[in-house]
């Protein structure tokens, strides 16, 4: 997809969440990789910094005061609390993008998603899933950057996380990184019909319940 095929529309919102480990982060930066039209939109977060990442592009990496003066302050679009860190979308930034006619996406958890929704109903949210909890288990065991108390609670999370997928307007199943960049391009053009989730959907629901049963 191109940036004119984007920037051709009147911009929108796109909120994309998923259990810890489902591997929304590698979507996402693929996906605004291959989309130079898209824009994401760095949270802040009061954990700690990883090895791995950087300060104002994965997160902006705040204290716990600094993050709650900022919810007072009515700055935040969205916050939430997982395990025992504080996540949230700065309003300002999110607005002046959409304002520039710039499509944007949010990478959150179910919660944030849910206050997204509440405040912009036009927006499109999509839930990406792990296709096993045996593979959810791997990819948070080759990160290396938690604990074992933190992966289990991680995986005991990720069944509750996974009853919200009815929430959101589509959802991918993230078995394959090349095939659900794709999907997710699919669904920003406006072509991944086939991937619009509801909550009558048998097969989409089997699919569910074969994710939290598989071994």
């Amino acid at each position: 997809m191109s940036s004119s095929a984007v920037s051709a529309r009147s911009a929108r919102l796109f909120v994309i969440a998923a259990p810890s480990g489902a591997g929304k982060t590698t979507l996402v930066k693929a996906l605004v990789e291959r989309n130079p039209g898209l824009t994401f939109s760095v949270s802040y977060t009061t954990r700690t910094k990883r090895i791995t990442e950087e300060e104002g592009k994965d997160y902006f990496f705040v204290t716990e005061e600094q993050f709650l003066q900022l919810e007072r302050q009515g700055e935040m679009l969205e916050s939430a609390q997982v395990f025992d860190n504080r996540y949230g979308t700065g309003r300002a930034q999110v607005e002046s993008r959409l304002a520039e006619e710039r499509d944007v996406v949010l990478e959150i958890d179910w919660q944030g998603a849910r206050q997204v929704r509440q405040s912009k109903p036009d927006c499109e949210s999509i839930f990406i899933l792990p296709p096993s909890l045996t593979e959810l288990e791997r990819r948070l065991r080759d990160r290396r950057t938690d604990s074992e108390a933190v992966i289990e609670r991680r995986l005991k999370d990720a069944i509750s996380d996974i009853s919200h997928w009815n929430e959101f307007d589509y959802v991918i199943i993230n078995d394959d990184l090349r095939k659900s960049v794709l999907e997710l391009e699919a669904i920003i053009t406006g072509t991944g019909g086939h991937h619009q989730n509801r909550s009558d959907n048998p097969e989409m629901r089997a699919r569910i319940n074969q994710i939290l049963t598989a071994a």
